[in-house]
């Protein structure tokens, strides 16, 4: 019997915030603990949504900060799944800015979470696959297989000689 499988979009989730100045560090921009705190609930709501299941947080991929959100700005997350392993799932998580007054919108944050469906007694369980639908979707479904080796093996789970995939892209 074949998984079940579902399409990008059906997992698809945006969230919408606005900086207030409690979210804001001295120099009055958003905490990046504040961002990563957003990222996780909106990518939780994609896995769950594309699993239906419980779902915890298992790894989290780079978060670099190179423009900062200021006071005011009107923050969207914009997640969906885009490969599912057995129980773990990744999340694609793109993140902009909008400066409302002046209509500016600015790219600043994306990222790679992983999350694990369990059942109710915290036991990892199986997830539909994800059948990518346009061209976007596509090329982050095959560079999925890469991003989870390299995963792996930085955490010590994987060997780096058993990555297989992740070996291919430095034809070594």
């Amino acid at each position: 019997m074949s998984k079940k499988k579902k399409h990008c979009r059906e997992s698809f989730v945006t969230m919408t915030e606005m900086v207030l100045p409690n979210d804001t560090n001295t120099l009055n921009n958003l905490m990046g603990g504040r961002l990563m705190h957003w990222m996780d609930i909106v990518s939780a709501i994609a896995a769950q949504r594309h699993s239906n299941r419980i779902v915890v947080t298992a790894s989290v991929d780079n978060i670099s900060f190179s423009k900062a959100i200021q006071l005011g700005n009107v923050v969207t997350l914009n997640a969906f799944v885009t490969r599912a392993f057995s129980s773990s799932m990744e999340v694609y998580i793109e993140v902009t800015a909008e400066d409302v007054p002046s209509g500016k919108k600015t790219e600043t944050n994306k990222a790679f979470f992983t999350f694990v469906a369990v059942d109710q007694m915290g036991k990892p369980i199986d997830v539909p696959e994800v059948e990518p639908e346009t061209a976007d979707e596509q090329e982050l479904y095959e560079g999925a297989l890469r991003r989870r080796q390299l995963r792996l093996v930085l955490g010590k789970r994987m060997k780096p000689e058993d990555a297989t995939e992740l070996k291919s892209i430095f034809k070594i």
